[in-house]
């Protein structure tokens, strides 16, 4: 797990900041799209158990960690693009991906938008929709950042990240989200938590053919079991996973559950 960090250019001229880990000649593909203010380490600790067995890609979406942080709007099919860019420049045709949170809004945008290009989708922790009152939540988030800065935030985040016990045992998880969460671009952040809220992929869910895996931590009410359901009941031959006493970072609190879920859509998308 010792590759460096490496750049593409996106069709807007924004760099995006990846890391590829290969797998043999005939490995399966995943792309690994990251929550909201974190970068690409959220994933690593998945991508080491899922690195013997497939070429993974794990980078930092535009407005977070280096990647370019260029003025909005921003939408979840442009991130989604900017995946295709990402995919174009690494010379993968297509690939499973899979996201967490936000990143599972941006597996869904790409699985709508580049389905010949999607060989399946991971959707953790995440919805198509978070419902009408979500334009007003999450500009009213964006605005507490921007007067308040993210230092504000961080009690309202920890506990929605992680359980008690997990916050006990791991503090040093818990930190590091800490410290990736208080680096955030404050004009990128606002820009993100407005494009989560005027993000609505219901009409999408039909669309999706490819086999498809819904994660949710039971105790995530960030992204509740209910909104998982949802897009279980609306892509067709999904399967449904609801892990017990997690919360809404399952990659982080439950790795080895998020990588043997993951093997198993790679197994999936390759019959």
């Amino acid at each position: 797990m010792s590759t460096s960090t490496e750049y593409a250019v996106c069709a807007d001229g924004t760099r995006i900041a990846y890391r590829l880990f290969q797998g043999g000649d005939n490995a399966p593909r995943i792309a690994l799209i990251h929550s909201l203010a974190m970068d690409h380490t959220f994933w690593l600790p998945v991508a080491e158990r899922l690195a013997s067995t497939a070429s993974v890609l794990v980078y930092d979406c535009r407005g977070h960690g280096v990647s370019g942080k260029p003025a909005g709007p921003y939408t979840t099919p442009l991130f989604a693009s900017d995946l295709a860019d990402l995919m174009d420049h690494i010379g993968w045709p297509s690939a499973v991906v899979a996201g967490a949170s936000m990143g599972g809004c941006v597996t869904l945008a790409f699985g709508a938008n580049f389905p010949k290009r999607t060989a399946g989708l991971g959707l953790i922790d995440t919805t198509a929709w978070y419902g009408a009152e979500a334009p007003k939540a999450w500009a009213q988030r964006a605005e507490r950042a921007l007067t308040e800065g993210l230092k504000g935030l961080i009690e309202f985040q920890v506990t929605r990240w992680f359980g008690e016990p997990f916050r006990a045992a791991h503090p040093e998880v818990v930190q590091h989200c800490i410290d990736i969460f208080l680096a955030n671009d404050l004009a990128a952040y606002a820009e993100t938590c407005r494009m989560l809220g005027t993000n609505d992929l219901r009409s999408a869910l039909p669309s999706i053919t490819s086999p498809t895996t819904v994660i949710v931590g039971e105790e995530d009410y960030a992204a509740p079991v209910a909104m998982a359901q949802t897009m279980h009941d609306g892509i067709k031959n999904s399967r449904l996973v609801v892990i017990e006493k997690a919360r809404h970072l399952t990659p982080l609190e439950v790795p080895d559950r998020i990588a043997s879920e993951l093997k198993l859509l790679l197994k999936a998308a390759s019959n």
